[in-house]
């Protein structure tokens, strides 16, 4: 049955990733609209989290405008290279994990670029999105944990990047 669990779970992480980036972004406010009461109590006390990093990553964040902050959000999901991506990349995968809740928290503020009230979810989106709310809360951070781990770069072993400079 084990196996079964991590298959799907790993089905569904890589239905996510197969999203168009804003299409994963929705998805991502969606399911913390949905959970992320559930999600919350998780993160910040994981054994692994780091909120002073997490946090110091999110006020880099908060001095941006808008779009500069939504073009950062979409960097990372497609792993380009900054100092911002790399800085995410070395964090553990549970504080990738709180970065990403707590920029949704700031996006209710609108200190972090809002949510689109009139953006709509495709329909693979969605497919997804009524899979992982079946899942089991374990699954479900599981598959959260997984869908971060890997934006973002990881600056030990990034290439040097001769468009960026690092």
């Amino acid at each position: 049955m084990t196996y079964t669990q991590s298959n799907t779970a790993n089905e569904l992480l890589q239905a996510f990733q197969g999203l168009e980036t804003d299409q994963q972004l929705a998805l991502f406010w969606y399911i913390y609209k949905e959970m992320g009461d559930s999600i919350t109590p998780a993160a910040p006390g994981a054994s692994t989290v780091s909120p002073d990093i997490a946090e110091g990553l999110l006020n880099q964040v908060l001095e941006m405008s808008h779009e500069e902050q939504l073009q950062l959000q979409r960097d990372l999901i497609e792993r380009k290279n900054s100092l911002i991506a790399r800085e995410y990349g070395a964090m553990s995968d549970t504080t990738k994990l709180l970065f990403w809740y707590r920029l949704a928290q700031e996006m209710e503020t609108n200190r972090v670029v809002p949510f689109p009230a009139n953006y709509d979810l495709s329909e693979q989106a969605q497919q997804v999105f009524q899979q992982i709310k079946q899942l089991d809360f374990g699954q479900q951070i599981t598959v959260f944990r997984d869908y971060v781990a890997p934006m973002g770069v990881d600056p030990s072993t990034a290439e040097h990047d001769s468009e960026t400079g690092l």
